[in-house]
């Protein structure tokens, strides 16, 4: 394994969580693979810490599904199969749904000019990874005014564990473009404030996304 290139720790974050996202952005970025090999002293000693940190930041990771700690075998990056990423999916259906109908009917004009700004900024980046952000962040200016924090909360997490996989995937131009649409297609009809078709625009939106995800063997 190698941490070489991994992003310098920010000052704002107390030692373990500058260290999880650190670790964080290289898995959701495929520069840690599924599988590999996550040694507490070599991460202590990249981020020239304590292993106390270190084992904290991974519990973080392990709690959103990145990282999987194993008896006499330490810490390894999480791999997901088609079943399992498509169950991710399937949860992320049901609760992104409930999350919109409460939120809906409590946007305002400012959520929804932050929405359609996210989606301006979508089309001319060009790199995947930013875009992966740029995702999750339209998404979440949806589902913020519902208020359900501990939801969304949960939504992240499998947005979190799903995205890594389209982008090291290198989702293309055509699958971008038709995301795009779709992501239009919610925002006009929660801007209609037609709870019932932004649903099902949103519903028809990840589970086509499940098809742009396919494993390596």
């Amino acid at each position: 394994m190698t941490l070489n290139g991994l992003d310098t720790l920010p000052p704002s974050q107390n030692t373990a969580d500058r260290i999880a996202e650190a670790l964080r952005k290289a898995i959701l970025q495929g520069q840690l693979h599924s599988g590999q090999s996550l040694r507490q002293d070599e991460i202590a000693a990249t981020f020239q810490v304590s292993k106390i940190p270190v084992r904290e930041a991974l519990f973080q990771l392990q709690a959103e599904g990145l990282v999987d700690i194993i008896h006499n075998r330490g810490a390894i990056v999480t791999s997901l199969n088609t079943a399992e990423i498509e169950e991710l999916y399937t949860m992320r259906i049901a609760l992104e749904s409930i999350a919109l109908r409460r939120a809906i009917p409590r946007m305002t004009t400012a959520d929804f000019l932050t929405a359609e700004a996210i989606l301006n900024h979508i089309d001319i980046e060009p790199n995947l990874r930013h875009w992966a952000d740029l995702n999750w962040q339209f998404h979440e200016a949806l589902y913020r005014p519902s208020g359900m924090f501990h939801l969304l909360d949960v939504v992240k997490t499998l947005h979190t564990n799903v995205v890594r996989y389209l982008i090291t995937q290198r989702v293309n131009g055509s699958q971008l473009h038709t995301s795009q649409q779709e992501h239009r297609a919610i925002l006009a009809h929660a801007r209609d404030g037609d709870v019932s078709a932004a649903c099902a625009a949103l519903e028809q939106h990840l589970a086509g996304a499940v098809i742009a995800v396919s494993l390596k063997p």
